[in-house]
């Protein structure tokens, strides 16, 4: 786990795959692939309001270890935030209470919690086998070389963010891809793909 004030960055030589191969996700790149802890532009106003120690007290209650919280506590901790600060996960584990280490372990695991602020639009787009074969990565490098953007980089309004998603459990409609975490678009062709983006004022 690397911890950067925000302005490191790793300059090392990036390896580059052809298109239409699966690996694209390997290419070093700054926020979902690897993990950089980022402090919050205002650190005062990651809290947590007293109705938020409720919920998590909630979430901690419906578990025999309360360590077992943290997912569903970082989830909230999200929510609330926009994405996960190190501010922010110290919060979510000063209040289950468990150590930060532990908390800050959970969150570089999973690509489902944002260590940097995201776009407004968040696109994962599945790579893996199933959508892969059925041009998955057409989709993915047209988001690329459109907006000029790779995988964790967002566009420099803060509109748009893209991410090499390794499977997002959908084979049977690939190839598939998730909108803000949520929202499923399924069964993916280049024309469904420009008319969502113009749908969402994000056209070029």
């Amino acid at each position: 786990m690397s911890i950067t004030n925000g302005n490191g960055h790793h300059n090392g030589k990036q390896s580059r795959f052809g298109e239409g191969k699966h690996g694209d996700s390997l290419e070093p790149s700054i926020g979902v692939q690897e993990f950089h802890a980022l402090h919050a532009e205002d650190p005062s106003k990651i809290v947590f309001t007293e109705e938020d120690k409720k919920k998590i007290a909630e979430f901690v209650s419906r578990y025999p270890a309360k360590e077992s919280a943290v997912m569903r506590a970082l989830w909230y901790a999200q929510e609330k935030f926009g994405w996960l600060s190190i501010e922010a996960m110290n919060l979510v584990a000063d209040t289950i209470p468990m150590p930060r280490a532990d908390v800050h372990g959970v969150a570089s695991f999973y690509t489902m919690y944002w260590k940097k602020p995201m776009g407004k639009t968040h696109l994962a787009i599945c790579t893996n086998i199933s959508c892969m074969l059925c041009g998955a990565y057409q989709l993915y490098n047209y988001i690329k070389k459109t907006y000029n953007i790779g995988n964790g980089d967002v566009t420099p309004d803060g509109l748009l963010s893209l991410e090499e998603a390794e499977c997002l459990g959908s084979c049977g409609t690939a190839p598939a891809m998730q909108v803000n975490n949520y929202e499923y678009v399924e069964n993916l062709t280049l024309d469904k793909l420009k008319a969502f983006l113009k749908e969402r004022g994000l056209e070029k």
